[in-house]
């Protein structure tokens, strides 16, 4: 077996786990533009005026999540594909963005949203965090 196997062996495998990751992230957002362009407009109608506005919040802070995720993924994709160096990733200009808003408390109890809403924001907090724990790893990784 040459050296450079199990290299390549783990390059596949990382490069495979990424594009899992981004193939879930990005059916997640065009399920969440799905959402609020069909049915979201016709939902937030139906809420008291009060919770009209933590909608449009909560739905903006899904879709920051959503923007933030693909952002890093497609700067991975990137570096995978040799257009933008990895060190290159541990720059600010290209680590995850957002944590305030998208970690922030949400700004209502989301029961008192529709559900399908409530489900995307969780959704997309989990893949934030899990995708923030990713660029925490890749920035502490030695050069």
């Amino acid at each position: 077996m040459r050296e450079s196997e199990p290299e390549t062996a783990g390059a596949v495998g990382q490069a495979a786990f990424f594009s899992r990751t981004f193939d879930e992230a990005l059916a997640l957002t065009r399920e969440a533009r799905d959402y609020l362009a069909e049915y979201g407009e016709e939902e937030v109608r139906r809420l008291p005026a009060q919770l009209q506005l933590h909608f449009s919040a909560e739905s903006m802070r899904l879709t920051s999540r959503l923007t933030y995720v693909m952002a890093w993924l497609l700067a991975q994709r990137a570096a995978h594909e040799g257009e933008l160096e990895f060190e290159e990733l541990k720059e600010d200009a290209w680590r995850l963005g957002g944590h305030d808003i998208c970690l922030a408390e949400p700004t209502v109890d989301p029961s008192e949203l529709p559900s399908y809403l409530g489900d995307l924001l969780r959704r997309s907090e989990a893949l934030f965090r899990r995708v923030a724990r990713l660029d925490e790893m890749m920035a502490a990784a030695p050069a």
